[in-house]
């Protein structure tokens, strides 16, 4: 008997902002499994703006989906069936396998996930990629200390919101921006910052010096431009900037002009650093487990958007751009 796969494919190169005519819904048989393999039925993949950049054939750290490819991205699914000795029916697991609802793996490149210690979404946000880009970008890359002021740019987003909180936990003031004022309430009411505005109807300069007035130390950037441009007027001596991501940019069909402010380096004696997440892919395990320790020790708290059916990822996905996620944007493909 035959078994469907509903994925979203690639149909188009997006042009500027993302619409539905760049994807399609693409039904596919599932073939019989062979030994050595196994089936995974999903349950929940991941929508996040980095994948923007992979659907454009823009030279970047990997390679573009090809038209009429699966959208590439996290998903966390349940073993249903398995020709394989060492994964076993009812098992979670971890991947990468896309926006698909089912997929045929063999063990590579995958990790279990353990549905104890915490619901099997969190695999995809607060304990999966964005936790440890919070974790590591902020701990390695920002070095934070006690009494600094750390700035966050998108910081009602997956990872701006736990910059912010760990930032907290070290001692530090934290101040961070959001596109609407719901958002704002979450970051000073629920997540904990000391001072937040809503950067869509803002004097960004004096935004900034309300919220920061002792100057910006560390600023976690996931924004970018004018936002930015404000920030690097405003650095302390021998600042950080972390630059996590430019969601500012990622639908301009060109370079974007601004003020060219890279002598502030200079003058402050700052560094402004970027970096990828799988860097630190060999100390998840350490970021894993201290982030689930805070979340026990209500410490931390987080947030996620659920979409409901595979056929609405590509909306979920426009809706990155749209800023209609706090916390973590996905996708509910079959609930475990």
């Amino acid at each position: 008997m035959s078994r469907i796969n509903r994925q979203i494919v690639l149909a188009a190169r997006p042009q500027g902002a993302p619409k539905d005519s760049d994807f399609r819904l693409a039904e596919t048989e599932i073939p019989a499994l062979a030994d050595g393999q196994f089936l995974v039925e999903t349950n929940y993949i991941s929508v996040d703006p980095y994948m923007r950049g992979r659907m454009t054939e823009a030279k970047s750290y990997v390679p573009p989906i090809p038209l009429g490819g699966v959208i590439e991205g996290g998903a966390v699914g349940t073993v249903v069936e398995s020709k394989h000795a060492a994964y076993k029916e009812g098992e979670v697991f971890l991947g990468n396998w896309g926006w698909q609802g089912y997929a045929v793996l063999d063990g590579r490149g995958i990790e279990k996930v353990d549905p104890d210690l915490a619901p099997i979404s969190t695999a995809l946000g607060v304990l999966g990629m964005p936790g440890m880009t919070a974790y590591f970008g902020l701990l390695d890359v920002g070095q934070p200390k006690q009494g600094e002021t750390v700035f966050v740019s998108g910081a009602a987003g997956a990872v701006g919101s736990l910059v912010g909180q760990i930032a907290k936990i070290k001692g530090c003031r934290v101040a961070g921006s959001a596109g609407s004022d719901e958002k704002v309430d979450y970051l000073l009411n629920e997540a904990g910052f000391d001072a937040a505005f809503n950067y869509r109807d803002a004097d960004l300069g004096a935004k900034l010096d309300e919220a920061c007035p002792q100057g910006i130390d560390v600023y976690f950037d996931n924004v970018g431009g004018p936002l930015t441009d404000a920030v690097f007027t405003r650095i302390n001596i021998k600042a950080r900037i972390v630059v996590c991501g430019q969601i500012d940019q990622y639908n301009n069909a060109g370079a974007s002009k601004g003020p060219r402010l890279l002598w502030h380096l200079i003058v402050k004696r700052a560094r402004a650093e970027g970096f990828l997440v799988f860097e630190f892919a060999q100390r998840y395990a350490e970021g894993r487990q201290q982030i689930a320790q805070w979340l026990r020790e209500s410490k931390i708290s987080y947030r996620e958007t659920v979409v409901d059916g595979i056929e609405n990822a590509p909306r979920a996905f426009m809706g990155l751009f749209e800023g209609e996620n706090t916390g973590k944007m996905l996708v509910r493909v079959k609930e475990a």
